[in-house]
């Protein structure tokens, strides 16, 4: 039950005026409280104070409510009924939109022949969260790993081979498509540097710079030896990123589909420009003009075709929201990715808008901030370079290791892998994801605290306690204690919570809820023994069924965010 909702609709049915519904600071003061009084009293001509007086009456009137009291200037603070609560958070969660969405879900975005690096946490982290809960809600989602497989990156690489191996039969003027190139292969250690490598040589070599320009153009009008060559890397690059995606429990990719697929579509997408007169010449590229009369900041021109005839990563977009259109044609489309990426986004729901492909309330672009070190600048390694995404994993998983010694503990490697998982992705999660952040090993491997050891240390202990309760009688009647109301009413918010994480595309609402309810649990554990001899069997019932019921929703809030709960910490 979404009790918030429930509870809000009820009152304002009964009293035919929509007015707030808030929950009290001191839960001591009532379950929630209205300003239902203080709205309605000037239109009614009386005193807040004295309306509320009128109104209490009426509201004890619904059965959920226990009692109803003024407090202050005319707030109502509203207690709920025992029996109400208990039997609301017995029943499973139904979160199921009445609506549901096809949605494409956009936040891979990672590069061919690059290794992921520290910018791919939040995409890959916040994007796959925000999938589970669009599912959980009932949405059809199609997640893409919009790739980087087809610009000047390639060239490089390409290039960068090239100068190294000039033997190799992809630059011969005879090459042979129909022979079996899978011997060049190579260990995706060697792969991984030949980007750094050509990007640093082409700063200082303009001779260098303008090849790997060439073989971009000529790679994407079909050359038969690069084209081979880029399938021998791709599977490489493309292993890897799985690879580092399964670390991280990332849901699989629906479709690991780049710049390459997207330029299949050229052709329709040209046509489709042309007709409309979109393409306008400027320096000898081809440029689409997006800027409105309106316009009071920049708005540069979308280039379709370089001065060379080569595709920018610009138009590719333009390409591949032609094949979304025609394959899924989605409801809505999202993307997740670094914000300095704004402007880019703006011009391409532009272009959707102008082209007719899709209109602007279909797209959504969010942008996310930057992971920072302990000085505040963009986290970086020692040597001054972007961490790698699988050594910024094993940082934190050395760093649990360590506390998990420290504390005298054997678990196994499985259960640390969980832990540092959970420290890892809980600490991205538990910010804003328009907002930077502070990324500190040591802070976020805590057991305690806002934390994600903390919240799966709560999870095994509930875990641990519901499996020495073993089967337990159904209880008939409750006679709930302040513990027990708030971990129940907390539980009871979680539908709310979930939906309105949705809305504002706010995963960090998932991660700070869990971490709530984390605390409501262990109060409760500390304060209401469960399986102490001196426990009557009645009240024993009860609050193993509690502990259930929290120990349920966890979970799900948990799996929500991709974490993993191990059995013993």
């Amino acid at each position: 039950m979404n009790l918030y909702k429930y509870v809000s609709e009820s009152i304002n049915n009964k009293l035919g005026f929509t007015a707030n519904l808030e929950t009290p600071r001191n839960r001591a003061f009532g379950d929630f409280s209205t300003n239902a009084a203080m709205v309605m009293a000037k239109s009614a001509g009386k005193n807040p104070r004295e309306l509320a007086g009128e109104i209490l009456p009426k509201l004890k009137e619904l059965d959920f409510i226990a009692d109803a009291s003024v407090a202050g200037p005319g707030f109502i603070n509203i207690k709920l009924k025992d029996d109400f609560i208990w039997k609301a958070a017995g029943k499973p969660h139904d979160c199921k939109t009445d609506a549901p969405l096809v949605i494409d879900m956009d936040y891979g975005s990672y590069n061919v022949a690059k290794s992921l690096h520290i910018g791919h946490l939040r995409t890959s982290i916040v994007g796959d969260t925000l999938n589970r809960i669009a599912k959980y809600l009932g949405h059809k989602t199609i997640s893409y790993n919009h790739m980087g497989d087809w610009g000047r990156s390639m060239g490089l690489v390409i290039a960068w081979i090239k100068r190294n191996h000039p033997d190799w039969p992809f630059f011969q003027s005879n090459f042979d498509k129909n022979a079996d190139y899978s011997k060049y292969a190579m260990p995706v250690e060697e792969l991984d540097t030949y980007y750094p490598s050509a990007a640093a040589l082409a700063k200082t070599d303009e001779a260098f710079m303008e090849e790997a320009r060439i073989i971009t153009a000529e790679l994407q009008r079909g050359h038969p030896g690069y084209n081979a060559l880029y399938n021998v890397f791709l599977p490489i690059s493309l292993k890897s990123m799985m690879e580092t995606v399964k670390r991280l429990n990332i849901m699989p990719f629906d479709r690991n589909l780049g710049e390459k697929n997207a330029a299949q579509y050229i052709e329709p997408v040209e046509k489709m420009l042309r007709q409309k007169n979109l393409l306008v010449k400027s320096d000898g590229a081809e440029v689409i003009i997006v800027k409105k009369d309106t316009d009071t900041a920049p708005m540069p021109p979308v280039m379709f075709y370089n001065s060379r005839g080569a595709v920018p990563y610009d138009a590719t977009d333009i390409m591949a929201l032609y094949y979304r259109k025609i394959t899924d044609n989605p409801d809505k489309i999202i993307y997740l990715t670094d914000i300095r990426q704004k402007l880019h986004f703006e011009q391409l729901f532009r272009v959707a808008e102008i082209t007719g492909l899709f209109p602007p309330e279909n797209l959504e672009h969010i942008g996310y901030g930057t992971i920072n070190g302990a000085d505040g600048k963009p986290f970086k390694t020692r040597d001054g370079n972007a961490a790698g995404l699988n050594d910024i994993i094993e940082m934190i998983n050395t760093a649990v290791q360590k506390r998990v010694s420290e504390s005298g503990k054997d678990l196994p490697q499985e259960t640390v892998d969980s832990i540092a998982l959970a420290a890892l992705k809980f600490n991205d999660l538990m910010h804003d994801l328009r907002s930077d952040y502070i990324f500190d090993p040591d802070s976020v491997t805590s057991f305690e605290g806002r934390t994600g050891p903390y919240i799966l240390y709560t999870a095994v202990r509930l875990n641990s306690v519901l499996k020495r309760a073993g089967d337990i009688a159904d209880v008939s009647t409750v006679n709930l204690s302040s513990d027990e109301r708030n971990l129940l009413i907390e539980v009871l918010d979680f539908e709310r919570t979930v939906q309105t994480a949705f809305d504002n595309r706010a995963t960090d609402m998932i991660a700070n809820y869990a971490y709530d309810l984390c605390q409501l649990a262990n109060t409760f554990y500390h304060n209401c023994p469960i399986l102490r001899d001196d426990v009557d069997d009645a009240t024993r019932a009860q609050r193993v069924q509690i502990t259930r019921i929290a120990r349920d929703t966890l979970a799900t809030a948990i799996d929500l965010m991709g974490l993993k709960i191990p059995d013993e910490m």
